[in-house]
C-alpha cells in the first residue's frame, strides 16, 4: 500500500521573513504561518549554521493571524548573523515546514562605519503591485547598497486607499495591479487592516529586502486613515465604522502584529523608542500621530505630547553617540494642516512644542542632530538657519525628506519661515506632471546615510529608484558643549 503524503499538513511560511530593532546582542525576528504552529528559530554567525549561537520559539496563533515574533538575544556584537526559521505543526508536532533563511548585522560596540537607508509611503493612491512593471522596485534598489538597516518613516500601508485591478496612466497606458479582497476597500475590520500588510508582502522585492535588511519602523497616518488624530470624528462617507478609536485600536494591533518591533514594557502599543547602533549613532523614532491634540486647541496644541517630549529630551541629553538621528514621521518646515508648520511668523499651535525642543537642545549643548522624514511624496534637503528664522533660539540643523517608496509622487509644498528652512535641493512633480504621478515614471525616492568610522563624517545622499545619486552632502561632527548643570536640572 503506498504511503500517505503529509505534505499538506506541513506549516508554510506565507509572507517571508523580517527582522528589526537590532541591538548589539540581538534583534526581533518575524514570520507568519498558514496555520496554528510553533515558529522555531536558530541563529549563527556562519551561513552553514555549523555553530548555533542562539535559539528560540514563538507560537503562531489565530489570535495574531498566525504571525509570530521572537526577540533573539545573546548574539555577538557587530557581526553578520544568519537566522533560519521553520514552523512546527501544533496538531502534529512531528511535521515541520520549510526552512527559510534571513540575515542581519548586530550593532557594533566599537567605532566602525555605519550605513542605512530610509524612506516611507508604500502602496498609496491606488498604486499597488504591477508585476509586469517590476513590482515595488525601490526595495530592490535599496538592497543593492547592503545597508546595516532601514528606517521606514511611516505610511507603511495605506489602509484608507483601496487598490483596484487597474489605473489609467497619464501617457494612456494602463497600470495593472495585483488585487486581493482585503485591499479592495478602505480598512475598517481587523482582517482588512491585516490584509494591507499582507498585500505589501506579496511583492518579491519587499520579501527579498526584508530577509536581508533589518527594519526600524514607525508610523504616520495611513496605518489608520488619512490625517487621523485620537478621538476625532470620522466624517468620510466611505466608512461604515464611525469610531476613530475603534479604527485606531484595530490598526495599531495589525501594525504591532506585522512589523518586527520590540514591545514596550512601559506602555502597550507605544511606537516611539530609541535604538542605539554603536558609538557613532543613536536613532530616535518619534510618534507625531498618537498623542496629538486638535488644532482647535490653539497655542496649547500638541503633536508629541508631554510624556513623549520629556522622554525625547531626556534621551537626547543622555545620548553619548556622535550622531543623533531624529526619525520623524512628518517634516518640520513644510506647510501642511496635518504636520508641524502652520505658516510664516512666530511659533503657533503645534510649532510651540518644536520650538521648545529646539531651544532645549541648544541650551543643553546637544549637537549633531539630523532630522529624517518622508510623508510629502517627494525628496528634499532643508537647512534650518536661525539667522533666517522668525524663532531664532536654536542651533542650525539639517532635515532630509525622502519618499515615496511606492506611491504617487506630489509637487513640492511651500516652506514657512518660523524656523528658517532653506530648500537646498528639491525633486518633485512639476506642474505638467501634476500630483499623484505613478511609480513607473521614476520619481520614487529614498535616502542613504553613511557614517565614516574614522572621520565620523556623516554623508547623506538622496537617491531615486534607479539608484542615481541626486544630492549629497557631507556633515562634519561638532564637539559637544554639554552643560552639566542644565543636564542635572533636566
Amino acid at each position: 500500500m503506498p504511503g500517505i503524503s503529509r505534505e499538506a499538513d506541513r506549516p508554510r511560511i506565507t509572507h517571508g521573513l523580517q527582522s528589526g530593532d537590532v541591538s548589539a546582542n540581538g534583534a526581533m525576528v518575524w514570520a507568519r504561518a498558514d496555520r496554528a504552529s510553533r515558529m522555531l528559530v536558530e541563529a549563527s554567525t556562519t551561513e552553514s549554521f555549523n555553530t548555533i549561537r542562539a535559539t528560540g520559539y514563538a507560537d503562531a496563533l489565530p489570535e495574531t493571524d498566525f504571525t509570530a515574533k521572537l526577540q533573539l538575544e545573546g548574539l555577538p556584537a557587530g557581526q553578520q548573523i544568519f537566522y533560519r526559521v521553520k514552523f512546527q505543526n501544533h496538531a502534529s508536532p512531528t511535521l515541520m515546514g520549510e526552512t527559510q533563511i534571513g540575515r542581519f548585522r548586530t550593532a557594533p560596540l566599537e567605532q566602525r562605519s555605519v550605513s542605512f537607508v530610509w524612506s516611507g509611503d508604500t502602496a498609496g493612491q491606488g498604486w499597488g503591485i504591477d508585476e509586469a512593471r517590476g513590482g515595488m522596485r525601490t526595495f530592490a534598489t535599496m538592497q543593492k547598497s547592503r545597508p546595516d538597516f532601514f528606517i521606514h518613516s511611516g505610511d507603511s500601508i495605506y489602509a484608507d486607499c483601496a487598490i483596484s485591478s487597474q489605473q489609467k496612466l497619464s501617457n494612456g497606458e494602463v497600470w495593472k495591479n495585483l488585487v486581493t479582497e482585503e485591499k479592495s476597500k478602505p480598512a475598517e475590520t481587523l482582517a482588512e487592516f491585516r490584509g494591507n500588510y499582507k498585500y505589501n508582502l506579496l511583492d518579491r522585492n519587499v520579501r527579498a529586502f526584508n530577509a536581508e535588511v533589518p527594519m526600524f519602523c514607525q508610523w504616520d497616518d495611513h496605518e489608520i486613515t488619512n490625517d487621523w488624530g485620537p478621538g476625532e470624528a470620522i466624517t468620510w462617507n466611505r466608512y461604515t465604522e464611525k469610531s476613530m478609536l475603534a479604527l485606531q485600536a484595530r490598526g495599531t494591533r495589525a501594525f504591532l502584529e506585522f512589523m518586527p518591533t520590540r514591545q514596550s514594557v512601559a506602555e502597550s502599543g507605544r511606537i516611539y523608542r530609541k535604538i542605539s547602533y554603536g558609538p557613532l549613532l543613536d536613532v530616535f523614532l518619534i510618534d507625531m500621530r498618537s498623542y496629538r491634540t486638535p488644532n482647535s486647541h490653539g497655542d496649547e496644541s500638541e503633536i508629541l505630547g508631554e510624556t513623549q517630549l520629556a522622554w525625547l529630551k531626556r534621551e537626547l541629553i543622555n545620548s553619548k553617540a556622535t550622531w543623533k538621528v531624529i526619525a520623524a514621521d512628518l517634516p518640520l518646515g513644510i506647510v501642511s494642516d496635518d504636520a508641524v508648520a502652520m505658516g510664516d511668523g512666530p511659533p503657533k499651535g503645534r510649532e510651540h512644542e518644536i520650538a521648545g525642543l529646539l531651544s532645549f537642545m541648544k541650551h543643553a549643548g546637544i549637537v549633531n542632530t539630523v532630522w529624517l522624514t518622508a510623508d510629502m511624496h517627494y525628496t528634499a534637503a532643508h537647512y534650518y538657519d536661525p539667522n533666517a528664522a522668525v524663532f531664532q533660539d536654536f542651533e542650525p540643523f539639517w532635515e532630509f525628506v525622502s519618499g515615496p517608496l511606492h506611491a504617487g509622487t506630489w509637487s513640492a509644498s511651500p516652506l514657512d519661515n518660523t524656523f528658517g528652512p532653506k530648500a537646498m535641493y528639491v525633486n518633485a512633480c512639476n506642474k505638467e506632471q501634476g500630483d499623484n504621478l505613478a511609480p513607473c515614471f521614476g520619481l520614487q525616492f529614498f535616502g542613504h546615510v553613511a557614517i565614516d568610522g574614522d572621520t565620523e563624517v556623516m554623508t547623506v545622499t538622496l537617491k531615486d529608484v534607479d539608484d542615481r545619486s541626486l544630492y549629497s552632502v557631507p556633515l562634519e561632527p561638532r564637539k559637544s558643549r554639554r552643560n552639566g548643570a542644565y543636564a542635572a536640572r533636566s
